[in-house]
């Protein structure tokens, strides 16, 4: 927090004003989309999953109905009394009249016949019996040798009154292409007499009893559960949902009479798991519905938007940043001169001064201007002295009495003003030339010159839009300690115009120091740009007068020259050592004995 605060402070007026325009618009319309599309997605997710139990309703009422066909069909058949009796008179008489067969084939096996064929959800009514004396007569009447070809009575051990489901109408030879996925309601007759008995099937198809069961896609699944746990589904089409039924089908409690609805999440894919208990079928219809396509709609349309709104968003940005350049035009005008009159050029002034409260702010920066420079012409003119050998001799020195005049002169105007930044400025400047000024015999003390630099720090951080800080760790000790004058402050210097200035950031320079047995040390450390290994090295060699260096900025000559002043003061034991790391700090050491 305290980091983005520094950021935000170090930006420009007119950036800071674009953002806080963008942010009350931004922030808000982008709050409102996220709640819209939450509720957009929410309400087509219900809208969905009503349509889906209306549909799975609907497909349940129709399986009930054509359960009823098969039951009603299987009653009629039980019910034909006169087809009964012909049966158990032609399996028990050894002759059979051919008159009384076509008369049973005419009325009884027809009227089975049209049973079936004006009812278009039924696929077969048969009836397989032990038929002695008389022939088979298709499609109703079969041997119960070619009802054993079934997969269902293969064995025998087929439950009377039961659905037998996903079979296969094999009674025929091979060569004849057979119908898949049959269902049908079985029934033994045992009551004939003369221990004749005989099996009714009345059959219909999987697909017209199920019809979802054999329309699945990977968005919309159906599956059927008997009561033995056989899962029947459409095993022509693969989709991921068969290797999860089981587990789906454990989780759905089997102890509810009604259907219900439930949203889960499975391998990650939202879906809708519709279930409904089949008391007629003795089983249970699973439907599951993929809601990926509805969410992935909305989060298109919020995609779309947000691409859209992003768009605009630049282009406001960049509107608006344009607009705010325009209203602190003057005021940027008025920050060139102040920044102009820091550097020592006071005959600068702010131009075209507008009628606004900016342009008043200029005018009263032009009149102080002119003050100012009245007041340091005729300051000048009383304090410089007009003998040529007092000339001649000051022509090499500051006269620093006439500097702090002009100097309590200008903070006197500018508290006057109520200008305190412009004070606290003219009196660090006093301070640092004071401290410049004055001469000493030999050295100063620690103290003496970390005051110097916090002056000097004040009045470098009048040039930057951002905050150069001093964080101090010193032993009391070593603030009593003795150093060559003006040997920390060229170190500090050599940190901001080398290491923070490019940064162009809030930053800090840490001076920590660690006392020894006879000798301490200060670390002067910056979070700057750092320096390469082999920068490192040259500077090394420079300071230690292995290679020449040129009174050029940026050549070491300054750390040079606080080495030769430290090891000529306090011996070649002492002086100064360099570390550093590439993009993150260089760290200088100052060692001094303690005395």
């Amino acid at each position: 927090m305290k980091n983005i605060k520094g950021r935000f402070s170090s930006l420009k007026l007119s950036h800071k004003f674009t953002f806080l325009i963008i942010a009350t618009i931004v922030l808000p319309m982008f709050i409102l989309s996220i709640l819209f599309f939450e509720n957009i997605r929410d309400s087509k997710i219900k809208d969905k999953i009503k349509s889906i139990e209306v549909n799975f309703t609907q497909n349940y009422s129709q399986i009930q109905s054509k359960v009823e066909v098969v039951l009603m069909s299987t009653q009629v058949v039980i019910n034909s009394e006169n087809f009964w009796k012909n049966i158990v008179a032609f399996a028990t008489d050894e002759y059979v009249d051919t008159k009384d067969l076509i008369y049973f084939y005419k009325n009884d096996i027809k009227g089975l016949e049209k049973l079936v064929n004006c009812n278009p959800y039924l696929y077969q009514i048969r009836v397989y019996a032990d038929l002695l004396g008389i022939p088979e007569m298709m499609p109703i009447l079969y041997t119960k040798d070619r009802m054993n070809r079934l997969s269902w009575a293969d064995n025998g051990d087929f439950e009377s009154g039961a659905w037998q489901f996903d079979y296969v109408d094999s009674i025929f030879p091979s060569n004849r292409k057979p119908t898949q996925h049959l269902v049908s309601y079985v029934t033994s007759m045992t009551k004939l007499g003369r221990d004749i008995s005989a099996t009714i099937e009345v059959s219909t198809k999987m697909d017209l009893l199920f019809p979802d069961l054999y329309t699945s896609t990977e968005e919309e699944w159906t599956c059927f559960v008997d009561g033995a746990g056989n899962y029947y589904y459409n095993t022509d089409y693969y989709s991921t949902w068969m290797e999860n039924i089981p587990r789906i089908y454990q989780d759905i409690p089997k102890d509810l009479d009604t259907s219900f609805s439930e949203q889960k999440v499975i391998d990650g894919i939202p879906v809708v798991i519709c279930y409904k208990p089949l008391k007629e079928l003795g089983g249970h219809l699973i439907k599951i519905v993929s809601l990926e396509n509805e969410i992935a709609s909305v989060n298109k349309i919020r995609n779309i938007f947000w691409a859209s709104f992003l768009c605009i968003v630049v282009l406001l940005i960049a509107l608006s940043d344009k607009i705010v350049d325009i209203i602190l035009k003057q005021f940027y005008s008025i920050m060139k001169t102040i920044r102009q009159v820091q550097k020592g050029n006071l005959e600068v002034r702010v131009p075209d001064c507008g009628t606004d409260e900016i342009g008043e702010l200029g005018q009263q920066i032009n009149e102080m201007l002119n003050r100012i420079t009245k007041l340091l012409e005729n300051n000048i003119k009383r304090e410089v002295l007009v003998k040529d050998s007092e000339i001649r001799a000051l022509q090499n020195q500051i006269n620093a009495h006439f500097i702090y005049n002009v100097l309590e002169s200008i903070k006197m105007m500018a508290e006057v003003k109520e200008e305190y930044a412009i004070s606290d400025a003219v009196t660090a400047l006093g301070k640092l030339l004071r401290y410049s000024i004055k001469w000493v015999s030999k050295n100063v003390t620690v103290r003496e010159e970390i005051d110097y630099i916090k002056n000097y720090l004040a009045l470098i951080n009048l040039r930057f839009d951002y905050e150069i800080y001093l964080s101090l760790n010193l032993p009391e000790k070593i603030y009593e300690q003795e150093i060559p004058k003006m040997s920390l402050q060229p170190i500090i210097e050599n940190a901001i115009c080398h290491g923070i200035e490019e940064l162009a950031e809030d930053t800090n320079i840490y001076m920590k120091g660690t006392l020894y047995e006879d000798y301490c040390i200060i670390e002067i450390t910056d979070a700057g740009r750092g320096m390469t290994v082999e920068e490192v090295n040259l500077l090394k060699k420079k300071i230690e007068g292995e290679i020449e260096t040129t009174g050029s900025a940026g050549n070491g000559i300054g750390l040079k020259n606080v080495q030769d002043r430290i090891k000529i003061s306090f011996g070649d034991d002492y002086g100064i050592s360099i570390a550093s790391k590439k993009n993150c700090y260089t760290k200088v050491i100052v060692k001094i004995p303690l005395i």
